[in-house]
């Protein structure tokens, strides 16, 4: 009798649902001078998210670009965070900051769509934001700018949150 070979467990976990969106923001080979000669590697900066805000970004390498994907994420599976969002846009104006990226993020009327470069568009959308106004303000860094947005999403806070902060009500606080 062979083991392991149960039909109904015949699904592999490729075939799962898929929970979250996974976006490539940047790849890059890399290659380092060794006695033979070079050695080439890569490096992937991946976003993912659920579209219901929450995201998460990764950074994997490996010696091939579908490996360093894969790791990428795995590291940005782990490191997902929710944050808070005011139906299809952010509550408020704010700008994240990290390293020498930085990134202002307006909110924006229903209709006006994403408006947003390459590496901010990733986040913001596997975050499920469908109307932002944003601008890379320094470094035009993938990982930089993926980060300082991330960092931006991080510090939102709604009329509720402040409130409960500060001991108030969220009708005081909006006035």
């Amino acid at each position: 009798m062979a083991y392991g070979n149960d039909r109904r467990d015949r699904r592999s976990r490729d075939e799962e649902p898929q929970e979250f969106t996974e976006k490539v923001v940047a790849l890059n080979r890399v290659s380092k001078t060794v006695k033979g000669g070079r050695v080439m590697k890569f490096s992937a900066l991946i976003v993912v998210g659920d579209g219901k805000g929450r995201v998460g970004y990764g950074l994997g390498k490996a010696g091939e670009v579908s490996e360093a994907i894969r790791k990428g994420i795995e590291d940005a599976k782990k490191n997902i965070t929710t944050i808070t969002l005011a139906g299809t846009t952010i509550p408020h104006e704010v700008i994240g900051e990290f390293g020498a990226g930085r990134v202002l993020l307006k909110p924006a009327p229903e209709g006006t769509g994403v408006i947003a470069g390459g590496a901010v568009r990733a986040v913001v959308e596997a975050a499920g934001i469908r109307n932002i106004r944003t601008k890379c303000l320094r470094s035009n860094n993938p990982q930089n700018v993926v980060a300082a947005t991330m960092v931006g999403l991080r510090s939102l806070r709604d009329a509720a949150q402040v409130g409960a902060y500060r001991g108030k009500t969220a009708a005081e606080i909006l006035g």
